[in-house]
């Protein structure tokens, strides 16, 4: 199992909607060109899985790391069948409630990728959102115990800097991997705050939504679709599904919670607008509800006024009178940045220095590429798609050149790699033990890959 933790299949939305919904066929009969490849118990892991997870690994195969086998990503979907059934001898349990959460914020997202339109999908896939739901649950919920097992076999396992300088000596010169140029970049970031003006007539007009609801004049549904901005639900009748104590912000999970079966909200104010709330269902830890979001737009004098604040910290920053981390810290409105000072990083490892090409706004990669270290953009314009018009500055703070994996430049990297490794060995040693315990059938095809070997 050389490769076991690093060929993690936490996959993405739409790899598991792929990897669920599409079959290969022959061109002329539609026939299905699959098999089973392998039987783990009550689980079967079928040749279409393979390929699908080993083209999705090759596409997405991290810089300095040598790309996966086929006979690797068999190997690691086989241990997440032997995991899955191992779990049942375990009773490691999974709920149906974090499975259907789950199933409906995958559905939802990928639902987005089609621009909120329910139909599109459908037509995509030519299967109702029920039936495509269906199978994202089964793939959800062998996706939940696998993360699961892994957790409970993993639990505890730390590195030291000692681990990490003598993982690093292990790996012989000229096998250290080359890593390309990499910069720390930030970013402080302001949402323009909406006049109460505005605020107050987007409020009024969902007031009258409720009551023209409640009387009879209009269907709940019908006006999400029309005036939602919520493109997850809008499509949907504004349906978010069910939702867990805590996964919705609190304003939100406090007024739904609040609600009697069937009751509608008035307008409630979170950070992404004002939300009409219905509750449909509660069940156990989890509440079923549908919503009307609507966003209040920032006018230009409202974004010009956050283009001076942005400005006036520039100049503090510039000035030396003020460190770019602490007011990011204090002031920048995108959480996912400044309680790290404000700087991006690379989810992978948590270090600040990164790709370029990794960070999520490509236009930042062009933009980066026409500064000089030390640099601080002017306020600058930009669209978030959660949230509408945003202003940030940008840092860019520091280049590094390519270069060979070293302990000085890239230790956070090889920290993170040595705890990989620790896993690996630990998950090996338990491969060895747990495949005595379930019943194995491989097809002879993969007997070249001995995955039943002790590693």
């Amino acid at each position: 199992m050389k490769l076991l933790n690093r060929l993690t299949f936490t996959l993405i939305a739409s790899m598991l909607i792929t990897a669920s919904f599409a079959q290969e066929t022959t061109p002329t009969t539609g026939q299905v060109l699959d098999k089973i490849v392998a039987k783990v118990d009550n689980y079967i892991l079928l040749e279409s899985d393979v390929q699908k997870a080993y083209l999705e690994a090759i596409s997405q195969n991290r810089q300095g790391q040598e790309a996966p086998s086929r006979c690797q990503i068999f190997e690691s979907l086989m241990i997440n069948k032997l995991m899955v059934a191992k779990a049942e001898v375990d009773s490691v349990i999974v709920t149906d409630a974090e499975v259907m959460l789950q199933t409906e914020q995958r559905f939802n997202m990928v639902l987005q990728q089609f621009g909120g339109d329910e139909n599109t999908l459908v037509e995509a896939y030519g299967k109702t959102s029920d039936q495509l739901k269906a199978e994202i649950e089964d793939v959800i919920r062998e996706q939940l115990i696998v993360q699961r097992m892994r957790s409970q076999i993993t639990e505890g396992l730390t590195v030291s800097p000692n681990d990490v300088r003598e993982f690093f000596n292990s790996i012989p010169t000229d096998s250290l991997p080359l890593f390309t140029s990499e910069a720390t970049v930030g970013q402080i970031v302001v949402k323009p705050e909406v006049n109460p003006q505005t605020k107050q007539a987007l409020y009024d007009q969902m007031v009258q939504f409720k009551k023209d609801i409640g009387e009879g004049k209009a269907d709940f549904g019908d006006l999400a679709r029309r005036y939602s901005e919520d493109p997850g639900s809008a499509s949907n009748g504004g349906n978010l599904g069910f939702s867990s104590r805590g996964q919705m912000v609190p304003e939100y999970e406090g007024a739904a919670l609040s609600l009697r079966q069937g009751e509608i909200s008035d307008p409630v104010e979170t950070a992404y607008g004002f939300h009409i709330i219905q509750l449909l269902e509660k069940k156990d830890n989890t509440y079923n509800t549908r919503h009307i979001l609507m966003s209040p737009k920032a006018t230009m004098a409202d974004i010009e006024k956050s283009e001076r604040f942005l400005d006036s910290l520039k100049t503090e920053i510039e000035a030396g009178r003020m460190e770019f981390a602490k007011a990011a810290k204090d002031f920048s409105d995108d959480r996912s940045t400044s309680d790290n000072g404000g700087f991006f990083t690379d989810p992978s490892n948590s270090s600040n220095r990164l790709s370029l090409r990794t960070l999520e706004d490509p236009s930042l990669y062009f933009m980066i590429d026409s500064m000089e270290v030390g640099d601080i953009t002017p306020p600058m314009q930009f669209d978030d798609p959660r949230e509408g018009k945003k202003v940030r500055i940008i840092y860019y703070k520091a280049k590094y050149p390519a270069h060979r994996a070293n302990m000085n430049d890239d230790y956070e990297k090889l920290k993170a790699a040595a705890l990989r490794k620790k896993e690996d060995d630990l998950l090996s040693k338990w491969f060895v033990t747990a495949k005595e315990d379930i019943f194995i059938d491989l097809d002879p095809a993969y007997d070249r890959c001995n995955a039943l070997a002790a590693k």
